[in-house]
């Protein structure tokens, strides 16, 4: 109960209305950083869907390419031609803060600057489907790495959502009628007093009253003789 935690004062009264203030200050600056967390949350969801699926569809044609390569080629030509890729990527990893959040941002850089330069093997002993598979995989790439980089993003984000979550509930439905009711408490016990204090007061004004009229009616009756 909140009347056995404090002691009702006005001091008391004074830090629990600025607690109360505090609070709601609070729990409307996280509730605003949740929403837009969400919304951020939601469009980035949109974007992972659209880039998963194109991953998958570039995934599969690669995977087409490559039993069509196998077919038209010994594995060990397959094997020889794909020994010692030419191309080089370097994977860059900064950040960005979203709303608090540090989410990943990936940057690459190939050996070459042709981004065509991938193809380590001549084109006289392998066959074109060895070609259209590895070029596949090169178009799939960048979007495979966009895809790690959102899914990344996605998961902190909906964990600094559920964090942000837990503190709006703990505001709404702890701390801010906590203090409420500590408030209410307090007051109602200073207008106890107060109502005490003035029963006491007019006790006090009634029985000086009622002891200045019987010193009047004293004072009357010891001067009755002296005029007789």
């Amino acid at each position: 109960m909140a009347g056995s935690q404090i002691i009702p004062t006005r001091m008391e009264l004074g830090k629990q209305k600025k607690r109360l203030t505090t609070a709601k200050r609070g729990h409307k600056l996280l509730k605003d950083k949740r929403d837009e967390l969400m919304r951020q949350f939601l469009d980035l969801v949109r974007l992972n869907k659209e880039l998963r699926e194109k991953v998958e569809t570039g995934i599969r044609a690669a995977n087409g390419n490559f039993v069509l390569a196998k077919a038209a080629s010994s594995d060990q030509n397959l094997n020889t031609a794909l020994l010692a890729p030419k191309q080089q990527i370097t994977l860059e990893v900064s950040s960005r803060n979203v709303m608090s959040v540090e989410v990943p941002v990936f940057e690459t850089r190939t050996r070459t600057e042709s981004e065509g330069d991938i193809f380590s093997y001549g084109y006289a002993f392998t066959p074109s489907e060895l070609d259209d598979a590895v070029d596949s995989l090169a178009q799939v790439l960048p979007e495979m790495l966009r895809l790690a980089e959102v899914e990344k993003a996605c998961r902190l984000i909906a964990a600094e959502i559920e964090k942000t979550r837990r503190r709006v509930n703990a505001l709404e439905y702890v701390i801010i009628p906590d203090a409420q009711a500590k408030i209410k408490f307090i007051t109602m016990k200073l207008d106890e007093n107060e109502r005490s204090s003035q029963v006491r007061l007019m006790k006090i004004q009634d029985s000086m009253a009622a002891e200045a009229r019987a010193k009047a009616l004293e004072q009357e009756a010891a001067e009755r003789p002296a005029r007789a």
